[in-house]
């Protein structure tokens, strides 16, 4: 078999589309060529945000058989995996700690496939694109290279390879079979049931409606309207709001269809929203806005009303974003994420080691403790 050739690419052209989708993605929304390519394409990554495309790839006889999304990255914006105290101690000890090659999707904690591979290729090739980007930022004089959310087949190539793991908590909600809200309700001990019935009662006494739209069915008009939104959340939170009107145009007109759009009404004007991308049995809650918050509104427009869209199509798990502990009486329960770290600078890789077993054992006692506040009346 021939050998494997490395290549940085320095963007997702569209010519590359059908060899990137026919690699191992699984469904997942978020890493097929359309998402990845339009970020770039449509201004949602720029220079002086931090971000720079540099994805590494792997080729046999002229065919792309690996890859991985990858970004140059001169901060740690938009990443949801808290690396400032690193870069603090690397540039008290002389060594710059930008830039840095990074493994993710940008501006998205969502665990699923970050090193893709073509079927039919060797058990080792996964391994040899972890080495590959160890490699790649050493030889570029980068401080290290990583990987935010990969889901556990990455994760034992990345510790095959040596690489470093790091652990953190998300709160995931999961189906377990119910077939309406109601039953869902039924599940959660007689407190949670009550005060979710009190906050719905409340939204809908302000007069909002709600309904979960998919990216087809909107018209050029409502995408303006979920874009305003959107920006003005992020405005009103002191954010950048990063992602383009012609970024959410391309989600909505994607034949695959991955957006969901919950779309509350009051007095028939679109007020509030929550951006879902859908896929592989999961729906991911991404994005919220409002221009006319009332008491509930939030919990109702991102949480309840994806569970109910997630209990009448059957989908297995919610995943609504980063954070959040206040969703746990709401039905979404801990659950660990990862990623895996390659420091290039011995000593301080050294120093990184110790403090990540330390900080695992801290975030497996307060996933514990966590779980101990299940709101269902019979916890599993």
């Amino acid at each position: 078999m021939a050998a494997l050739e490395s290549r940085a690419l320095a963007g997702l052209g569209a010519g590359l589309a059908p060899a990137w989708n026919a690699l191992g993605h699984d469904g997942n929304p978020f890493l097929s060529h359309a998402f990845l390519h339009g970020l770039e394409a449509d201004g949602c990554l720029r220079a002086d945000l931090g971000w720079r495309a540099h994805h590494l790839t792997l080729w046999r006889d002229g065919r792309l058989v690996a890859a991985a999304p990858a970004y140059r990255k001169m901060n740690s914006h938009g990443e949801f995996v808290f690396d400032h105290a690193w870069a603090d101690a690397w540039e008290r000890s002389g060594l710059p700690y930008y830039p840095k090659l990074l493994c993710a999707v940008p501006y998205t904690p969502v665990t699923g496939p970050r090193l893709l591979v073509a079927k039919g290729e060797p058990d080792g090739t996964r391994q040899a694109l972890a080495r590959a980007l160890a490699d790649e930022a050493q030889a570029r004089g980068w401080s290290g290279a990583h990987v935010n959310f990969p889901r556990d087949d990455d994760s034992a190539a990345l510790a095959a390879a040596g690489w470093l793991r790091r652990e953190d908590v998300q709160f995931h909600w999961r189906n377990r079979g119910w077939a309406t809200f109601e039953d869902f309700l039924g599940a959660l001990n007689a407190k949670r049931r009550k005060e979710i019935r009190r906050e719905r009662a409340r939204v809908a006494a302000d007069g909002w409606s709600f309904e979960a739209l998919p990216g087809s069915a909107l018209d050029a008009a409502s995408v303006d309207r979920l874009h305003g939104l959107y920006v003005g959340t992020f405005a009103d939170k002191g954010n950048y709001p990063a992602l383009t009107r012609a970024f959410f145009e391309r989600l909505a007109r994607d034949p695959d269809d991955p957006l969901l759009a919950v779309i509350g009404r009051r007095g028939g004007r679109i007020g509030a929203m929550a951006l879902c991308l859908r896929g592989g049995g999961t729906l991911y809650g991404r994005y919220w806005g409002a221009d006319d918050p009332t008491p509930g509104l939030h919990f109702e427009a991102c949480y309840y009303q994806g569970i109910d869209w997630c209990i009448r199509h059957g989908i297995a798990v919610f995943e609504p974003g980063a954070q959040g502990e206040h969703k746990i009486a709401r039905g979404f329960l801990p659950a660990t994420t990862t990623s895996w770290h390659w420091l290039v600078d011995p000593v301080l890789r050294a120093a990184v080691a110790r403090a990540l077993a330390r900080e695992r054992l801290a975030v497996a006692g307060y996933a514990a403790a966590a779980a101990a506040h299940s709101p269902f009346a019979e916890r599993s």
